[in-house]
């Protein structure tokens, strides 16, 4: 019979590591909730493809716990070096019109943590629909250049688990998922500013995207990505630049966020759309052909 009593990010735990967290946060009452997620996430292996501990996904999960009086965490820290908190700042908003080859090369800039980073999480939380939220797992945030003009931001970060249409596009079976779901990365961020009115500039910084995110995946997190997925919310927008990047429609959300595995939450249903990043992704996915790493004897 199985065991596993519950799933969180795409992860099913045992009776057995339920038993461990609780010994772990009764044996380590002192350890503040970051270090106790990365002192249970190396117990349970719980890492990522680079073998960094998943902190966030762990805090969360610890979080779901205490609130079923499974487990006590120690207090919240509100202050601190990792505050999300945000200043808005006074951007230059001067329009910027014209062709897009007035403006070239364009280019993706990596945001490095410090203040590339601060800046670029400001420019989301004021400009886009959504603002900028912490997510989960491995990420790249880029600015869209033109020289040292910056002209929008743009990020990837880790897929959705639940998502039927693009599953059954694959191909692939639970198990798969499981194992390789890493490969697959979300544009979950993409902004070109309201002052910034160059045609075709969308497309082409998807465009630069699809040529440039592998290499700097593998670089940044020592694997690649084989395939590309985002959410259009057609009630605001067309996904016109996707479209004109040769991104591919394949369907529709079910209305539920990325791990609502229960379907307790309703959200608006999004258009999906994918981009293949090599030829053989399905047979990367399906763990029938290997996936570019980095090769740790080089």
């Amino acid at each position: 019979m199985d065991d596993t009593i519950r799933v969180f990010s795409g992860r099913a735990f045992s009776p057995k590591d339920i038993e461990m967290i609780q010994w772990v946060s009764k044996t380590y009452p002192k350890l503040s909730r970051s270090e106790l997620a990365s002192t249970i996430c190396e117990f349970l292996d719980w890492l990522t493809p680079a073998g960094k501990p998943k902190i966030q996904q762990c805090t969360s999960f610890l979080v779901e716990l205490e609130s079923e009086d499974i487990i006590t965490l120690p207090p919240k820290q509100t202050q601190g070096r990792g505050s999300d908190k945000l200043d808005v700042v006074d951007f230059d908003t001067s329009e910027i019109t014209g062709d897009i080859k007035l403006y070239e090369p364009i280019r993706l800039k990596i945001a490095r943590p410090g203040k590339e980073q601060k800046r670029w999480k400001s420019y989301v939380n004021q400009y886009h629909m959504l603002g900028y939220q912490r997510v989960f797992g491995s990420r790249l945030c880029y600015f869209i250049q033109c020289g040292e003009k910056e002209l929008g931001c743009i990020q990837f970060s880790a897929s959705a688990w639940a998502l039927e249409d693009r599953d059954d596009w694959i191909g692939w079976s639970i198990e798969d998922k499981k194992e390789r779901l890493h490969l697959i990365i979300n544009n979950s961020r993409y902004l070109i500013f309201p002052w910034v009115k160059i045609k075709n500039l969308a497309s082409k910084a998807l465009s630069l995207a699809t040529r440039q995110i592998q290499d700097d995946w593998l670089r940044e997190f020592c694997y690649s990505p084989v395939l590309m997925e985002t959410f259009v919310d057609r009630e605001h927008f067309q996904g016109t630049c996707y479209k004109a990047a040769n991104w591919t429609l394949l369907g529709q959300t079910k209305g539920r966020g990325r791990d609502d595995i229960n379907h307790a939450y309703e959200i608006s249903k999004k258009d999906i759309y994918v981009y293949p990043l090599q030829k053989d992704f399905r047979a990367c996915l399906k763990g029938e052909k290997p996936y570019r790493v980095v090769n740790p004897d080089e």
